[in-house]
């Protein structure tokens, strides 16, 4: 398998943070997806008044490749201003379609940690929950 271009994956996820739009939080949060095709796709916050009607950077970001029929998923990038970790809800979906998925998170500085879905989201609900024994 490639090596992961975080490099790349670093400049995808600050430029749709650039997009986002975040004029409650002030918290801007991009994100860029590697399919395991080799495509990426990016996501940004989009906040809204009605505060639960907007959505993660990493849920755009996976629904945008889900929409165009991928499925498989290497990695994400995500940047924030601080480094901070994404959301329960962003988890729970990077865990239905990647669950060993790795998840680098970088702050503004450029300051990059690794880890993986399983490490954020330890013993995890999933699709395989769902099925009678």
């Amino acid at each position: 398998m490639p090596t992961i271009d975080t490099q790349r994956l670093l400049e995808a996820a600050r430029e749709a943070q650039a997009h986002a739009y975040a004029p409650y939080s002030h918290y801007p949060v991009g994100a860029a997806l590697l399919t395991s095709e080799g495509q990426i796709f990016t996501g940004c916050n989009v906040e809204n008044a009605v505060y639960p009607l907007g959505m993660c950077a990493e849920r755009v970001a996976i629904f945008k490749a889900v929409s165009e029929g991928y499925r498989r998923f290497r990695a994400i990038m995500i940047v924030t201003r601080n480094g901070g970790s994404p959301c329960g809800s962003c988890r729970q979906v990077m865990r239905e379609f990647a669950p060993d998925m790795l998840v680098y998170i970088a702050d503004e500085a450029g300051h990059v940690r690794a880890t993986t879905v399983a490490e954020l989201l330890p013993d995890a609900f999933g699709p395989e929950d769902l099925s009678s024994s």
